[in-house]
């Protein structure tokens, strides 16, 4: 299993949006539809209303290789200039 979590730093009001905009895309869908994917979740801070976190998990890391390639991950690093002001990547691998 290989799992990855993603930590998004959101314009103000903009968290939501994003979810949003990543489920009317259908990207939510196509991640979570791809080969491998075990999970692909998004969580809300409480603490902090400008943050979002990403939690993926896969099968192995070459299926998450392969699903940063794809096109609706592609049109994902479109749209996010309108909502994401940085993120931070961590990694976790279980042999």
């Amino acid at each position: 299993m290989y799992t990855i979590y993603v930590v998004f730093n959101c314009f103000e009001g903009k968290r939501e949006a994003f979810v949003e905009a990543v489920k009317k895309e259908g990207i939510l869908d196509a991640v979570r539809a791809e080969d491998g994917c075990r999970r692909y979740d998004y969580y809300y801070s409480e603490s902090d209303p400008c943050e979002l976190l990403l939690i993926e998990e896969w099968e192995t890391k070459r299926h998450q290789e392969i699903h940063i390639g794809q096109p609706h991950m592609a049109r994902l690093r479109e749209i996010k200039g309108e909502y994401i002001i940085s993120t931070t990547l961590g990694e976790f691998e279980v042999k």
